[in-house]
């Protein structure tokens, strides 16, 4: 970060983060929300190659894991036709991160011995999945990029056999200071959720290991309880 002289970073990349790369690098914003891209990924492609063949060293920045739904795979393909040598430093995915600050292990001897990592969106914007892969039981699964098709999702899952009552939970804003989790089932988590309105970014987990949220959350609002302060409303959102 510090050897960088260009620095494309994203939306999920905070503040206090780009802060340290180095001051007198360019630092490109190339951001995506749902249906709102600062650069579309051609874009992103063409900056890399653009910047590394004009000699500067290029840093691109990301939240997560750039191999898991972060489209490094992508960007990587773009410099390797134009023989631009590169490095990749792993990051920690947002469904390892989000769930361990939600109290939520993906992994459980009791309830879960696999967990599967979903996009709820998919390259063409549809939710067309693989559901009687998603079904099995003593597995979680964890939804990428699903908030806005939240309901399509639940409903498919017990159309597909998948219990009603499975525990579900939406982590919004995960490992931040704004984190908030919203606990429901299968059933009922799409009308929680549009009530609560809870933000994007956010992951959905769904299975049995949901159920050790209540024991094992740590960090956020239920640890400040714990020590008798005032909160503000969990249904809260920002203007």
């Amino acid at each position: 970060m510090q050897q960088a002289d260009v620095v494309l970073y994203d939306s999920l990349v905070s503040d206090e983060v780009v802060d340290l790369c180095r001051r007198d690098a360019d630092k490109v914003f190339v951001g995506k929300r749902r249906d709102n891209h600062a650069v579309p990924q051609d874009g992103i492609n063409q900056l890399l190659i653009d910047y590394a063949l004009q000699g500067k060293r290029v840093l691109r920045l990301k939240g997560g894991d750039p191999f898991i739904f972060g489209r490094g795979g992508e960007e990587l393909e773009s410099l390797k036709a134009h023989n631009i040598p590169f490095q990749v430093v792993p990051g920690i995915t947002a469904a390892s991160a989000c769930s361990t600050y939600a109290g939520i292990p993906l992994t459980h001897r009791d309830y879960a011995q696999s967990v599967k990592l979903v996009t709820g969106q998919l390259k063409n914007r549809t939710t067309d999945l693989n559901y009687a892969e998603l079904i099995h039981p003593n597995q979680t699964v964890v939804f990428y990029m699903g908030l806005h098709t939240l309901p399509v999702l639940a409903e498919n899952l017990i159309e597909h056999g998948k219990p009603a009552d499975t525990p579900a939970a939406v982590v919004s804003r995960g490992t931040t200071r704004d984190q908030q989790v919203l606990i429901g089932t299968l059933a009922d988590i799409a009308e929680k959720q549009a009530e609560a309105q809870l933000a994007a970014p956010a992951l959905i987990i769904v299975g049995e290991v949901v159920k050790l949220h209540e024991n094992l959350t740590w960090f956020g609002d239920q640890v400040l309880h714990n020590h008798g302060l005032v909160l503000p409303d969990a249904h809260a959102t920002e203007d």
